[in-house]
């Protein structure tokens, strides 16, 4: 087991892997840039060192300067969290090359399913059903000739995209002339990958992820899966598991495919394989996230598992101690808003938090490095935290998700606590009947 970790990330995530660390024992290295000097995880880790300006490309996405502080700390590990460099393969490598334990999947793993379009690939051969779609289109002339045939509307999608961006939606040529060149030139600038590829859009529909855990001995055990429909332009806002939409018999057929994916290329660590699902019950394979994601808190509410403290033991060549046979979330549902710094219109909000008052009672859980006093940076993402509930039946989540929504108290910014128990009060919610298109029918904006 590793005795100290450098933690290559910031706010909420950094967190909750120093909290992890500490339970088990391990010491940790906080990293932090010239805006988060008075960040809560620089106060909560055993050692914090800068390195860099607020800017992320000279601060956490720094792979020389985050290594270099690796080597001077003598940390035998990375932790990346989420976001930033967590599916990076370049770094990944990089660490291996330093004799820094990388936790997460090896750096050709990451590579490959970071490309959407050999993953795709890769899928196929495996039996995995994929959305229909092309390989890389290398002009709008070929571009066209594939959104023929794949039947409009189509989606125009980053080859090395992820999170939600680098994508168009097209309804006819001549948007996918208009768009072409714009979207190329994001992607490269966004990923450093101007590739494109065009896949049909499947909308409205559910997206549903499995989140799985391998360890380096072959096992590899579904912890269930979370519906994560509620999105507002591309992105996630409210997570649950289980999903309703799910039989048993669909969820094992699910499952399945999901470990599928994962045996394909080998994968080891925490992983999760995301899904879209049509009225038919049909699952196409989207992608699949090679870390830690946002939401795994939700499933950590209704199993009982740390998947940040499996992450480690993996990292460090520990088996799983459980199997699939152990995990039930039978009579338990769990719920996730993400709480956002923003405007109604979705725009950031930055500034001091005056006042902050955090939900509690059994089965509440806020993830979060918020505290009173704490000015909110602007150089970063607008997510200030996870409020999730957890509760023997989905009406009783969703009460205790409002209940918690209400006592929820953040001033200095603006949050979006309003428009998440609007989306919980929604008919579609209530019933489990949600899709990808609530937030448009609820706030009119683009999906």
């Amino acid at each position: 087991m590793f005795s100290k970790i450098l933690i290559a990330n910031r706010g909420e995530i950094a967190v909750r892997i120093i909290r992890a660390c500490k339970e088990m024992g391990i010491s940790t290295v906080a990293l932090f840039s010239d805006a988060d000097r008075e960040a809560l995880h620089v106060s909560l880790a055993d050692e914090s060192i800068c390195i860099g300006p607020a800017r992320p490309k000279d601060s956490y996405l720094n792979i020389n300067a985050i290594l270099s502080a690796a080597v001077a700390c003598k940390a035998q590990a990375i932790h990346p969290g989420y976001g930033l460099l967590s599916e990076n393969p370049r770094f990944a490598r990089a660490c291996a090359e330093c004799g820094i334990a990388f936790i997460g999947p090896d750096a050709d793993v990451i590579a490959r399913m970071g490309d959407k379009d050999e993953a795709r690939r890769t899928m196929r051969e495996a039996g995995v059903p994929v959305i229909p779609g092309s390989g890389v289109v290398a002009s709008v002339k070929e571009g066209l000739k594939e959104a023929e045939r794949i039947g409009y509307p189509v989606l125009l999608k980053a080859r090395s995209g992820g999170g939600g961006r680098g994508i168009r939606l097209v309804n006819s040529e001549k948007d996918l002339e208009r768009v072409f060149p714009t979207a190329q030139s994001e992607a490269l600038c966004a990923f450093g990958d101007g590739a494109l590829y065009i896949e049909k859009y499947l909308y409205p529909v559910k997206h549903v992820e499995v989140q799985l855990l391998c360890d380096n001995f072959g096992a590899a055990v579904a912890l269930g899966e979370r519906d994560c429909s509620v999105q507002r332009k591309n992105q996630k806002l409210i997570e649950e598991s289980p999903c309703r939409a799910l039989t048993p018999k669909k969820r094992k057929e699910l499952f399945e495919f999901a470990k599928k994916a994962a045996k394909a290329v080998g994968y080891r660590n925490a992983g999760t394989v995301e899904f879209l699902m049509d009225d038919g019950g049909n699952f196409y394979f989207m992608e699949m996230n090679t870390r830690l994601q946002v939401e795994h808190t939700v499933t950590e509410m209704v199993t009982g598992v740390d998947i940040v403290k499996w992450q480690i033991r993996i990292a460090s060549g520990l088996p799983l101690d459980f199997k699939q046979e152990d995990i039930s979330t039978d009579g338990c549902c769990a719920i996730e808003c993400r709480i956002n710094a923003e405007t109604r219109e979705g725009l950031p909000s930055c500034g001091a938090v005056t006042l902050l008052h955090v939900p509690g009672g059994p089965n509440v859980r806020f993830d979060t490095a918020l505290y009173q006093n704490y000015a909110i940076p602007p150089f970063y993402d607008s997510m200030i935290g996870k409020l999730v509930v957890c509760a023997k039946t989905r009406e009783e989540a969703i009460r205790k998700m409002n209940a918690a929504l209400c006592e929820l108290v953040i001033e200095g910014v603006e949050i979006n606590r309003e428009q998440q128990m609007e989306i919980l009060a929604s008919p579609e919610f209530e019933d489990g009947t949600y899709k990808t298109d609530l937030c448009k029918k609820l706030f009119g904006c683009s999906r």
